[in-house]
């Protein structure tokens, strides 16, 4: 059975509350905040929300607008400084965007999480929806990769980064009302309903860096 949310806290806060935990937010424009403040974008809203649940920690924002899992795999190593306690992995959208392969997609992050799982980090992977209009052979081969590392790899999974957008039937209401011009980038509301829902799941990662 899930843990609760407050039980979940309670065993964070209650290891060691003396030791703030570091994590590491590696992705793309979702998580680096794209058209937002600073106050405004995923790693300051899920800094606070972890806070209000009584979790010293602090949040990097390692999100590259524009960057795909090549980049982000030719990034990874030299990201990992030796204050990261936990790393949350968000890439893919601009491979799926772009049309890319997802076998090379999922080459790629393999890679991520096995230069993250070499240092013996835990991490979550979260994955994205993939779109439709490059034909349901894509689109499979996209969804399948995220929840295959994830078992192979070992890490903590979170399926869809906008779930807390609502469910498919309400997507066309979150685009009015919960993203940015583009139609791909969350608003600050909307990011707001993405931390509350990825919340407990990040509070899993934490109690697991915790307990290394």
């Amino acid at each position: 059975m899930a843990l609760s949310i407050a039980v979940i806290a309670q065993l964070v806060t209650g290891a060691s509350a003396a030791d703030r935990t570091v994590v590491l937010a590696f992705g793309d424009s979702l998580t680096q905040g794209y058209g937002l403040s600073a106050e405004q974008g995923f790693v300051a809203q899920m800094q606070a929300w972890l806070q209000a649940q009584g979790v010293d920690i602090r949040l990097i924002n390692g999100g590259v607008s524009g960057d795909t899992t090549a980049g982000g795999a030719a990034r990874i190593a030299w990201s990992l400084s030796g204050e990261v306690d936990a790393v949350i992995v968000e890439l893919g959208g601009n491979d799926m965007l772009q049309g890319l392969d997802p076998q090379q997609a999922r080459a790629n992050l393999a890679a991520i999480l096995k230069e993250i799982s070499a240092r013996g980090l835990p991490v979550l992977l979260v994955g994205l929806p993939a779109p439709g209009n490059f034909g349901a052979e894509f689109q499979a081969g996209y969804r399948a990769l995220y929840p295959a590392l994830a078992g192979q790899y070992g890490a903590l999974y979170y399926p869809d980064f906008l779930a807390g957008l609502g469910a498919d039937q309400d997507r066309e209401t979150a685009l009015r009302q919960l993203m940015q011009s583009d139609g791909i980038h969350p608003n600050a509301a909307g990011v707001a309903r993405i931390v509350e829902a990825m919340g407990p799941s990040v509070l899993e990662l934490v109690e697991a860096a915790r307990e290394r």
